[in-house]
């Protein structure tokens, strides 16, 4: 039995921290998105999450996450420190440009007078801050800010309280519980209130894998603004009541072919001689759709009913074309014909058949569904698959 207890190589605290770290990164940008729509957000390059202007960084945010208020940002709070010896270094090295803002938003409370506490919107004033940080650095004993102490101390006067006077503590930020709410908040009026939290989790799968692509790129990807408008649009197209929302990992998600080699529909495919190619594309088709439809029941955007009807529409379309197919062919017709004229059918499914399911327009929805049926038997490609699958799967159980 796998012991369920953290251990202390867990890394589910570090884990939770940068999550949490995405997520606030998307609420502050939805809040700025409402009055520029041409802001830029980039996540782990200077620091946490940073916002940009004409490639100048104009915010510059340090996030800390804890999972209590508890009032420990005080004057020697490892949290400050780290975060003032990230930005006496980026100062030092004249990233910093006039008019930006360095923010170190913290889950945690700033002790009541002290230096975290001045350097908030409410009850500012840099020139106590300074002195009781520079207090600190001289006296405190603490090994783990001294790197941070040193940098500090060695700025003159004028020099730290620029950079303080760039400095904007925001203590008391949400919890990482509260953040849902947060959200939900900034887009209440996207769809209906009722899914809200489901098109909360669609937009979030996108925000992962944009900052993961980001991440993984050797050059810089910071998210535009534009991006998070079309992907709204869109989104918010896929939510009205007549609409379905597609994940997006499912737009482009594949599975490996050997998995389903074994599959009904694979079989159905091999009879009339489809390319391993093709047959992988169907895979990928098949998973993606049936993963999708099963999102969908799971989070009540789509009931057994409508699956139910969307499927009888689907083998009504393909029973007209594979009559007409068995009637051209007549009794007499060569094996290589029938699986010319099965083919034709199967060529109509990933070319020509479109049939949304709602107002769902994803292709892969209508091929991979067919792929679903073709597997349940309900459809088929070849004149005689009935016959040949029976045989065919008989066989198989027999040298099982």
């Amino acid at each position: 039995m796998i012991n369920d207890k953290k251990t202390k190589y867990s890394a589910s605290d570090s884990l939770v921290g940068y999550l949490y770290q995405c997520r606030l990164a998307l609420l502050e940008t939805f809040r700025r998105l409402k009055t520029n729509p041409s802001i830029i957000v980039a996540v782990e390059t200077l620091d946490d999450v940073v916002f940009e202007s004409n490639g100048t960084p104009t915010e510059i945010i340090q996030v800390k996450h804890h999972t209590n208020r508890q009032a420990n940002l005080t004057d020697a709070s490892t949290d400050l420190w780290k975060t003032i010896r990230i930005w006496c270094d980026l100062y030092q090295h004249g990233i910093i440009q006039s008019g930006a803002v360095l923010c170190m938003m913290t889950t945690s409370k700033a002790s009541e007078g002290s230096a975290a506490y001045y350097l908030r919107a409410e009850n500012r004033d840099t020139v106590v801050a300074e002195k009781k940080l520079l207090e600190t650095a001289q006296t405190s004993t603490s090994e783990a800010n001294h790197e941070a102490y040193s940098n500090f101390s060695k700025l003159t006067s004028e020099s730290r309280l620029e950079l303080l006077r760039a400095t904007l503590i925001l203590d008391q930020s949400p919890l990482n519980e509260d953040l849902d709410q947060c959200l939900q908040k900034e887009i209440w009026s996207v769809c209906q209130r009722s899914k809200i939290d489901k098109f909360l989790i669609y937009f979030e799968g996108w925000w992962f894998k944009r900052i993961l692509k980001s991440l993984c790129s050797e050059h810089s990807m910071p998210i535009l603004g534009e991006e998070l408008d079309s992907q709204f649009d869109e989104l918010r197209e896929q939510f009205k009541s007549d609409s379905l929302p597609v994940h997006a990992d499912l737009k482009t998600a594949t599975t490996d072919y050997k998995l389903y080699q074994n599959y009904t529909f694979v079989h159905q495919l091999e009879l009339i001689d489809v390319g391993s190619k093709r047959i992988s594309i169907a895979v990928n088709n098949y998973y993606r759709a049936f993963e999708q439809r099963s999102r969908w029941l799971r989070e009540d955007l789509l009931f057994v009913g409508d699956i139910g009807d969307y499927e009888r529409n689907l083998v009504e379309e393909w029973e007209t074309h594979f009559e007409t197919m068995c009637e051209e062919l007549g009794e007499d017709a060569a094996e290589h014909e029938k699986v010319n004229a099965a083919r034709n059918i199967y060529n109509w499914v990933e070319k020509e058949a479109h049939f949304p399911m709602k107002q769902c327009q994803e292709p892969f929805i209508t091929r991979g569904s067919y792929h679903i049926l073709s597997d349940k038997q309900k459809v088929g490609w070849h004149p005689e698959f009935q016959n040949r699958l029976k045989f065919l799967l008989e066989g198989k159980e027999v040298a099982d």
